[in-house]
């Protein structure tokens, strides 16, 4: 009687262990760890200033700035989709919370609260219309850039008569949410921005949702081939739609963080073109452009390599026109990286 034994020559490969280096090189974030390690060995040794530790929280700040508006763009991309509109939406939400509390001469709570529902809004129609026509999400973004940078100016001035909203330093509430949105403390001696925090709780519950929730699974199925993720039941309309809306909740958060940062004012013409730096910060983490591949924790290193090099440049006392330079060089470079890092992993 022949054998029915399996050697184990012929096991089924699709089951086998993954080597601990292969398990890690199937990780989008993999890169851009890499790369924040170089960076920062770099400029430790070329920048005298970089190795003080009273700097350190200058450096945190910078790259939270860019970071907790990375967090939601992470996993729009993963869900295979952009939105151009989320640098000038950072203005107009604190643009609307200060001239509604100034012009209706209300406690500033009231405006916050106000600014929180247009920007959720704002993300609702952008996910709506984006559905709803069918058009790449390139172009209805595009177009709500351009009506939000008009409004903002517009509106303004009307309310206003200048460029920038009216000072509600002196308003009833604007020392409570300042402790909630512009605070700082000390930590051994280094000056924490509190919006530095609520940068890594965001990550944290963020990276928690994509990698071990059925949303999660949802929004990579979404990105990866949204016919087929529908075809087996995932609600792509929804998550699409509900990932535009995060996008506009974040918008809010970092819109109150620059309206009391700044004690109580806003300059119309802000945050016209950050919305690049907050793509570039996903793509640097591991995201890619296709959609279906990405992380949360990838884009965070990457607004972290920002925050490094932005003031590792002007701490090594060179030229920082050469910054834009490496942004863009920065970018090329992740996307070639990330592409080779997703091709061997699906290969392995």
């Amino acid at each position: 009687m022949a054998s029915t034994i399996t050697s184990p020559a012929a096991a089924d490969d699709r089951v086998s262990a993954r080597s601990i280096g292969a398990r890690l090189l199937s990780r989008p974030e993999i890169g851009s760890l890499v790369g924040a390690a170089v960076i920062l060995v770099f400029f430790v040794i070329a920048a005298p200033p970089f190795r003080d530790i009273n700097n350190t929280g200058t450096i945190l700040y910078q790259a939270a700035l860019i970071g907790v508006m990375a967090v939601p763009v992470s996993l729009l991309m993963v869900g295979g989709e952009f939105d151009l509109s989320a640098g000038v939406a950072v203005t107009t939400s604190g643009l609307t919370a200060g001239l509604f509390a100034y012009q209706f001469s209300v406690n500033v709570w009231l405006g916050v609260i106000v600014a929180l529902a247009l920007s959720l809004a704002i993300g609702a129609f952008n996910g709506w219309l984006l559905m709803r026509t069918g058009l790449p999400s390139f172009l209805v973004t595009l177009g709500t850039f351009f009506i939000l940078q008009g409004l903002n100016i517009a509106v303004t001035r009307l309310a206003s008569g200048a460029v920038a909203s009216n000072s509600i330093s002196d308003m009833d509430g604007f020392g409570a949410a300042k402790a909630i949105f512009a605070s700082e403390f000390k930590l051994g001696g280094v000056t924490i921005k509190i919006v530095v925090v609520w940068w890594i709780v965001f990550v944290a519950i963020a990276a928690w949702v994509l990698l071990k929730t059925q949303i999660g699974n949802w929004i990579f199925a979404a990105g990866g081939d949204a016919a087929a993720a529908r075809a087996v039941g995932v609600p792509v309309k929804k998550v699409k739609i509900g990932l535009f809306i995060t996008v506009g909740f974040f918008a809010w958060f970092t819109g109150m963080q620059l309206l009391f940062v700044q004690n109580g004012v806003v300059q119309s013409g802000e945050g016209v073109g950050k919305e690049f730096l907050y793509i570039i910060a996903a793509v640097v983490g591991g995201c890619l452009l296709t959609g279906g591949y990405g992380s949360v924790v990838g884009g965070a290193v990457g607004a972290l390599i920002f925050g490094m090099v932005q003031l590792g440049v002007v701490y090594a006392g060179w030229n920082p026109d050469w910054f834009k330079a490496f942004l863009g060089a920065m970018l090329l470079l992740a996307t070639i990286v990330n592409l080779v890092v997703k091709n061997r992993a699906e290969a392995r």
